[in-house]
């Protein structure tokens, strides 16, 4: 039974038998502060505002991200709460497609080299996209699958494996050199400019096998979130309206968006000060 129908049996017991209510809870076995408990109602509108305005925020966040970021502006709330007020405004996700089943090599395994430390593999890949007029452009994200850090995303008109090495150089040079460079088999990668130039520098290149971008999958997983959260939500009229909202999103996902790979922990956190935010790292 639970505590409330043991209240009400309680309180028939009394009312038939006309007995005192500390015999009467000893013999149902009910303590005497549950039944003299009165509940305190709560008003949550403060905390339903706040949980909105982050849902508007962070459109494609759930409520365990949201209610990380309510305990980071200093809320003093658990998880449950966060979903049943959640639930009651009708902020729930869409339902994810079922996962198709994975495609695996003629030797029926998976061949990828694990991150152990930072700088250790980083991830190139490609984003297409549209301008407003219609012209196409593309974006080369560059990930750190280790910390989850996205070190760059650099928009441009057109890019060649010349204009890769460009973004590739200004990045070693502020966040050091990764011991490997993983990428899909795209002609800008494989170009033996760009495959020299890697060695010359030290770093191992790393191609995932052809038609297989699971093997890319920390840079795949980075590509859909910022379709969803950026492109999709956005119309760009040119190339650098795009690189300045893209960087903006970049600091918000580096510093405050909580990931649940790192404990629902930002790659990059902010470290609050008395005189503001500084950033680590």
């Amino acid at each position: 039974m639970t505590t409330e129908q043991l209240r009400q049996a309680v309180i028939h017991t009394r009312q038939k038998l006309a007995t005192s209510e500390r015999r009467t809870c000893h013999v149902i076995g009910l303590a005497r502060s549950s039944m003299q408990y009165q509940a305190v109602p709560r008003n949550d509108d403060d905390l339903r505002l706040a949980m909105i305005r982050l849902a508007k925020s962070y459109g494609r966040n759930g409520y365990r991200k949201v209610a990380e970021l309510l305990r980071i502006e200093g809320w003093r709330v658990n998880h449950k709460k966060v979903e049943r007020l959640w639930s009651e405004e009708g902020l729930q996700q869409p339902q994810r497609h079922k996962k198709r089943k994975r495609l695996y090599h003629h030797d029926s395994s998976i061949i990828r080299l694990r991150p152990t430390h930072p700088n250790h593999v980083w991830s190139i890949d490609f984003v297409h996209d549209r301008l407003s007029k219609g012209r196409p452009y593309k974006m080369l994200t560059v990930l750190d699958e280790y910390t989850r850090q996205a070190v760059a995303v650099e928009v441009r008109t057109r890019m060649t494996a010349g204009d890769v090495l460009e973004v590739l150089y200004g990045l070693f040079l502020r966040h050091g050199k990764p011991e490997h460079l993983r990428s899909d088999n795209g002609p800008e990668f494989t170009s033996e400019v760009f495959q020299t130039w890697l060695q010359r520098v030290g770093v191992e290149p790393i191609r995932i096998y052809p038609g297989s971008p699971w093997e890319n999958g920390y840079n795949e997983r980075f590509n859909g979130t910022l379709r969803r959260e950026v492109l999709n939500a956005e119309w760009f009229a040119t190339t650098r309206q795009a690189q300045i909202v893209i960087n903006g999103w970049l600091k918000q996902y580096n510093h405050t968006r909580p990931h649940q790979a790192l404990n629902m922990r930002p790659p990059v956190p902010e470290t609050l000060r008395r005189n503001g935010p500084v950033i680590r790292g």
